[in-house]
């Protein structure tokens, strides 16, 4: 568990935003120009910021700051495996509240609209909490609720979380037959055909839906169903398109309900060894894929449904596989000391690989020589983290050496692209010996085995992409398959570049980064927000690729950075723009979107242009005393259009990098 002092560490805590008007922010006045002298005075206390929070084992890690729904969620979890206590309760239930707008609503991102869902889950956990159905911010949530449609609008996994405590009927979730076990990996909808982190949820759920537990609330909440009112009525999330795949499916749902009835109700139907073969292999494949750490994937959703799935099925809470699950989960568990009294948090995931390649690149990028203590203790741990097993991703590539690194300390069975080609870039920076030269080598080998058919990188698997996934009746929340992206094969083409590589995968991932620029000029980013975060991380990786900066894709992408600036001279974009691309570019400026757009500016060669010197003055103007910078705003994508996150350290490693990389152009 983490405790955080908030004196010590103020900037952690904040009080909930409330709900921004609908039309774009007001732009703040242009900061005064800023000299080269007062930029290297901002990115000199930036440096000393970043040095000063390295780990003593060599790494860096930055709260990973997500929405309350992990909170509630670890309640319920706590809730039915029977472990809740009184103190974690109250302490959750602190934090819980202050994140409530003044609407009565919680976001899924500071400043977004209100989530039914959201603030459906949050209201049950604040009951299991105490709080009265009659007390003022309760009635203010439940209002939200009804408004938004009732329990009967709000997505699946919260409808799957009430049927855990019966508040909600079995028969009304979709069906999740643990049969889908049986499904090789050649067939559709074989567990392979959805993303790492999709199909380490899907396994549990099968198991639950199919055992269908009910532990106890000790109250109901009948008062959030709107009934018959719930027809009609607008929701956030868009219906499925009513496709022939879709009907199909809603059909096959019918007809799996149908059976799960008569099988509950007649022991001796038809298909009762097929099932109990099936939740057996499920369980095992679950057990099979704990992480050294008791997590599954590293990840909130599989590891909280893996171990009620477990217990469901009959594991005791002694039994080490949900000793080793709880025990890991109080390490991703932030505690923060308030006025208010002690506050209680989870993360999602953590990432303290991907923090500390960037943290490198970063550093080096600000003019750190190579051998740098701080570079060499990080290189040191993170050559200890590369992964030398196979996972799941050797299904679809047998024959491809293992190597590369993941995003957390445990996830050895889904090693990521994205962080193995940020980590390689960060080897390549610091002082070259023959450990980390080899562990570089398998890692770029394993990258290049997982370049998929069309050209382009995802960020676990290869081929991932049968959207006839998305056609599922539970499929309504989250991305369910993993294709690639700009992004992430941006991050590759770069790594690639920057080694001096020029084969057909740097050709075939240019070209595939070329076919999917968007008609304005932008690149759409998968992992971060959005517009602007693709076009920051392309427009580098096409420059070192050989592209000319006065090329068009080059000079197109400019265009739209010099069009979507603010008044104030940063650049921010909503996550609103994931569903609604007038959205695109449009945002409160942020210090981590800004150094996007500065990145972009300079490998098109515009470091010294007015654009590019207004975003460098934006962050010497808004820099804290510190060195960092304030970002409440969520600038990192889990799902889009769903589940978004605010990287603490983003605000800081990515200014450093620009900041590092302006300067230096600027003098030449």
């Amino acid at each position: 568990m983490t405790t955080i002092d908030r004196n010590a560490s103020a900037s952690l805590w904040r009080p909930a935003p409330a709900p921004p008007p609908a039309a774009a922010p007001a732009p703040a006045p242009a900061p005064a120009p800023a000299d080269d002298a007062a930029a290297q005075a901002c990115l000199d206390a930036a440096v000393q910021h970043l040095l000063g929070l390295q780990e003593e084992g060599g790494w860096w890690q930055g709260e990973l700051e997500t929405n309350v729904t992990m909170d509630a969620e670890d309640l319920l979890m706590r809730q039915f495996l029977g472990v809740r206590t009184p103190e974690q309760t109250a302490q959750s239930a602190r934090w819980i509240r202050s994140q409530q707008r003044g609407d009565g609503s919680w976001a899924n991102f500071y400043g977004g609209p209100a989530d039914p869902s959201t603030t459906a889950e949050a209201y049950v956990a604040l009951r299991l909490a105490g709080d009265a159905p009659e007390e003022r911010h309760m009635r203010l949530a439940r209002d939200v609720v009804l408004a938004h449609g009732g329990l009967e609008r709000t997505r699946v996994f919260t409808r799957i979380w009430l049927a855990l405590f019966g508040a909600w009927s079995w028969d009304e979730v979709p069906a999740l037959p643990p049969e889908l076990i049986f499904l090789p990996p050649r067939v559709p909808l074989n567990l392979y055909d959805f993303a790492c982190w999709a199909r380490q949820t899907i396994a549990p759920l099968t198991v639950l839906a199919a055992l269908r537990p009910q532990a106890e609330l000790g109250f109901g909440i009948d008062e959030l169903r709107a009934g018959a009112a719930a027809a009609g009525v607008a929701t956030e999330t868009p219906a499925r398109a009513p496709s022939p795949a879709a009907r199909a499916f809603d059909l096959l749902d019918s007809v799996l309900h149908r059976y799960e009835t008569i099988r509950q109700r007649h022991q001796r139907f038809p298909g009762q060894g097929a099932r109990a073969t099936a939740l057996r292999r499920t369980v095992e494949w679950i057990v099979d894929r704990q992480e050294a750490d008791g997590s599954w994937g590293g990840i909130q959703p599989p590891w909280v449904y893996s171990l009620m799935a477990l217990r469901a099925y009959g594991y005791s809470l002694d039994d080490p596989v949900l000793v080793r699950g709880l025990g890991g989960w109080n390490r991703f568990t932030i505690t923060e000391e308030t006025a208010a009294g002690p506050m209680r948090r989870i993360e999602a995931c953590q990432s303290p690989v991907w923090d500390t390649a960037l943290a490198l690149t970063a550093l080096a990028d600000a003019g750190l020589p190579s051998g740098h203590p701080s570079l060499e203790r990080a290189a040191d741990w993170i050559c200890g983290e590369e992964i030398r097993v196979r996972g799941d991703w050797a299904v679809r590539r047998p024959h491809v050496p293992a190597g590369g690194w993941a995003f957390e300390f445990d996830n050895d069975g889904y090693p990521d692209i994205d962080d193995a080609a940020e980590v390689i870039m960060g080897l390549d920076c610091v002082r070259p010996t023959p450990e980390r030269g080899s562990a570089a080598s398998r890692g770029r080998d394993w990258i290049l085995g997982m370049q998929s058919r069309d050209g382009g990188w995802a960020a676990f698997d290869v081929d991932n992409t049968r959207e006839l996934a998305y056609q599922l009746p539970f499929c309504d929340f989250g991305a369910v398959i993993d294709p690639p992206s700009a992004d992430v094969t941006a991050h590759v083409v770069e790594m690639l570049a920057r080694r001096g590589e020029n084969g057909p995968a740097l050709t075939r991932g240019v070209r595939w980064l070329l076919e999917h620029q968007e008609a304005d000029g932008s690149w759409f980013g998968r992992w971060g927000a959005n517009y602007v975060y693709g076009t920051g991380a392309v427009v580098p990786a096409l420059t070192l690729a050989g592209l000319p900066s006065d090329s068009s894709p080059v000079r197109r992408a400019v265009q739209w950075l010099w069009a979507h600036q603010n008044d104030d001279g940063g650049w921010g974009e909503d996550l609103r723009s994931y569903k609604d691309t007038g959205w695109a570019g449009r945002g409160e400026s942020t210090a981590s979107q800004t150094a996007w757009a500065l990145l972009a500016l300079d490998a098109a060669n515009e470091a010294d242009g007015n654009a590019a010197r207004r975003g460098v003055d934006w962050l010497v103007s808004h820099q804290r005393p510190d060195g960092s910078w304030d970002e409440p705003q969520f600038t990192g994508t889990g799902f889009p259009g769903d589940f978004y996150i605010n990287y603490h350290l983003y605000r800081l490693v990515f200014p450093v990098s620009a900041l590092g990389r302006c300067l230096r152009r600027s003098r030449r």
